[in-house]
């Protein structure tokens, strides 16, 4: 099974490993092997610079670990620290549970110093969630939600591919894989809206009005 760039083989005694997809040819010895689900946590945090991680879907997971896990349950614990919430958002989808939250509604619900957001322009939002969601450099969400309740698509500038949830959002082939799982994005994150405000209140990449 695939999830983001994470590679899941099961056992045969129900254990499974876990692994960067890119490090899927290198031999065990080459990559430092972790057997406790809650090393995921640590794993996640940076990338491999050593830059925070504050976007867990982001496409900078780092490299060269592999996790040896005793039983399922201690994989599903690893890969919801690697990706918090999103097994469950698509379970939530296949059992025709998960609504997504169009972006004007999501906004339309800031409030403090995030009420400025619902200010934002539409060509603003075309270039903002053009650039910040994009799934090369951006995030590995599949986009569910639309623009407003009216279901304009969130950006003209993704591909049609960044909002079906049958595509591989790493751009990587998975045919060898019998199992694939999409990082689902059923609601704007709070990062998008944070980046929104800054859009609505002009501020550059140095933070300054």
């Amino acid at each position: 099974m695939i999830i983001g760039q994470i590679i899941v083989r099961e056992s045969a005694n129900g254990g499974g490993e876990l692994r960067h997809r890119d490090d899927l040819k290198c031999a065990d010895g080459e990559l430092t092997l972790h057997t406790d689900p809650e090393d995921a946590v640590g794993l996640a945090l940076y990338d491999d610079a050593g830059a925070y991680r504050p976007l867990k879907t982001a496409p900078n997971l780092r490299h060269g670990w592999r996790m040896v896990l005793a039983d399922g349950a201690a994989a599903r614990l690893a890969l919801d620290s690697f990706y918090p919430g999103r097994r469950g958002a698509f379970a939530a989808f296949q059992a025709g549970r998960l609504h997504p939250t169009p972006l004007r509604e999501t906004l339309g619900r800031q409030t403090g110093m995030y009420r400025v957001t619902q200010k934002i322009t539409e060509e603003q939002i075309d270039a903002l969630v053009g650039s910040f969601c994009r799934s090369d450099g951006g995030c590995l969400r599949t986009i569910l939600w639309k623009r407003d309740t009216a279901g304009a698509a969130p950006s003209s500038l993704l591909p049609s591919e960044k909002f079906d949830p049958t595509h591989d959002q790493s751009g990587q082939t998975r045919e060898q894989f019998a199992s694939f799982v999409p990082l689902l994005c059923q609601e704007a994150c709070n990062l998008l809206v944070a980046k929104a405000r800054a859009v609505v209140k002009g501020k550059s990449s140095s933070g300054k009005e």
